[in-house]
């Protein structure tokens, strides 16, 4: 296996794993920022304020798009299986 290969691995890994938590991690910072603006508005500053509404909001994302982030987890991980063979050369 060379530096290239090795590379594109390794680039693919980051590629997978941005792709498959970006969603969620894209929905809690809008949500977190909604909640501070809301929160400065209204001089609430109650700790489970900030994080209810991301947890719901984490877990029905989860519901909606978990089997797509699973099937692009397992198909990364069958390539990176496939590729075993060529680790000797």
């Amino acid at each position: 296996m060379n530096d290239t290969a090795v590379v594109e691995i390794v680039r693919e890994a980051m590629w997978v794993g941005g792709l498959s938590a970006g969603p969620i991690l894209l929905l809690v910072l809008v949500i977190g920022v909604l909640v501070g603006i809301f929160q400065a508005a209204t001089s609430i500053n109650e700790m489970t304020l900030s994080f209810v509404p991301k947890l719901i909001a984490v877990m029905l994302l989860v519901l909606l798009i978990g089997s797509w982030q699973l099937q692009v987890l397992v198909d990364f991980t069958r390539r990176i299986f496939e590729r075993i063979p060529d680790l000797g050369q």
